[in-house]
């Protein structure tokens, strides 16, 4: 089983992983997992953890899995609005067919405000880019 772990484990978090180098070659036959750095997807800042150096190696796979998690994020950002419109569908129908008086007067201003400004936004970013087209 250890001979198929990799050998960089990534705990994701907020911006970013800690990197771990992931030992299986020692006498106790455990896992041992060293952390070798701290990487920030945002500023695409690259930390070895105390004083290490990292290698080349090691820079290539943390650079590799940074590219990875970014195209990962990028399409959850995407499916998580194609969610939202789909919500959205589901909202109007629940507002036109199940939901209560009491219900409605609870969400109707706070959707009405969220949908205002999405609105004013979209139409905004599409004359931006009907402009853009344009010239």
């Amino acid at each position: 089983m250890s001979a198929d772990l990799p050998e960089y484990y990534f705990r994701v978090r907020e911006n970013g992983a800690l990197v771990f180098r992931v030992d299986t070659q020692n006498r106790q036959r455990r896992i041992d997992m060293d952390q070798i750095a701290v990487v920030n997807i945002r500023n695409g800042e690259i930390k070895p953890h105390g004083d290490r150096i990292l290698s080349n190696d090691d820079l290539e796979v943390i650079r590799d899995w940074m590219q990875e998690r970014q195209e990962v994020l990028a399409h959850r950002d995407i499916d998580d609005i194609h969610r939202a419109v789909d919500y959205m569908n589901l909202t109007t129908q629940w507002a036109q067919s199940r939901a209560t008086e009491e219900q409605l007067e609870d969400v109707t201003d706070a959707l009405l405000l969220a949908m205002h400004d999405l609105r004013s936004v979209l139409v905004r970013k599409k004359a931006d880019r009907l402009l853009k087209g344009g010239q």
